[in-house]
């Protein structure tokens, strides 16, 4: 990769990470509902005249099932479990969660697309699972119920994500990545609508919040986005997406600068364990062979 590629990818990480600082911030005061609603609304509607510009609303029209569907299991309901889960936890614990997606993809994987499950993955995963259980088990903060709830959904939000990415590979897969990803925060943005008379904010956003909510959807979401489809451009898929290895490191960062939450001895370990074993579960480690 180029340094201008390298550059872009710690940007893309540094975005992403912090939109766990973002929720972090928001979710307490809107709560998970309002802050998911405006993150997608207001990401789809900044992407929108791109798409338009580009002529690819014909594409929109013509996939509006797969697109709600999208919609669904890779943005309201994930990022709504993760909002959930910022209100009890510190940031970079909640990315941490979120980094196992990976690891669940090649469970998903071997289950619904009938990928083997090799001793290798397998060990890869018996590594991240012990992340998480090094995670649960010296926890930063008290272990409540509330605080297991707020793991459970933040392990919950990972898994939709493995389940959606197969879904997009075989629904999706000849539609332009800005297609998927305006129309996917639209749907996801209409669906989320009959919830928000029943979950009204009960204090009015502070300056903070708001601009935490206007950083979460247009530069850790729209932007962000932008950013990931002009990397699998010039440095392609495989590359672009070591960006999840990156995405804790730099919310754990945020969180500690911005908020001053502390990076425990078990966050750092879990962490490790977390993203050794997705990386061996995802063949990073194996060479490909030369043709």
């Amino acid at each position: 990769m180029k340094i201008s590629d390298i550059a872009e990818l710690l940007l893309l990480a540094a975005l992403w990470g912090g939109s766990f600082l973002f929720m972090r911030i928001a979710a307490p005061v809107l709560g998970p509902v309002w802050l998911i609603e405006f993150r997608v609304l207001l990401a789809g509607l900044v992407l929108l005249p791109l798409l338009l510009r580009l002529n690819y609303l014909h594409q929109l029209r013509q996939n509006l099932v797969p697109l709600s569907v999208v919609g669904s299991i890779n943005s309201a309901i994930p990022f709504l479990l993760l909002a959930f889960a910022s209100v009890s936890l510190p940031a970079g614990f909640t990315s941490i969660l979120n980094a196992t997606a990976p690891l669940f993809g090649t469970i998903v994987a071997a289950v619904w697309l009938k990928e083997r499950l090799t001793p290798t993955r397998m060990v890869g995963f018996g590594l991240g699972f012990a992340g998480v259980v090094i995670l649960i088990g010296v926890p930063p903060i008290a272990a409540t119920s509330a605080f297991l709830v707020a793991v459970l959904a933040g392990l919950l939000a990972a898994l939709m994500y493995a389940i959606a990415a197969p879904y997009i590979k075989r629904s999706l897969a000849d539609v332009p990545s800005l297609v998927v990803t305006t129309g996917s925060q639209l749907g996801a943005a209409v669906l989320l609508l009959p919830a928000l008379p029943f979950t009204i904010p009960q204090q009015i956003p502070s300056f903070t919040v708001v601009m935490a909510v206007i950083a979460l959807a247009l530069l850790s979401t729209a932007f962000a986005y932008i950013l990931y489809f002009r990397l699998i451009q010039n440095v392609g898929s495989t590359k672009a997406l070591t960006v999840t290895y990156l995405i804790p490191l730099f919310a754990m960062l945020w969180g500690a600068i911005i908020l001053q939450e502390a990076v425990s001895l078990s966050m750092l370990i879990g962490c490790g364990f977390v993203l050794l074993g997705t990386a061996i579960a995802n063949d990073l480690f194996v060479k490909p062979f030369v043709h």
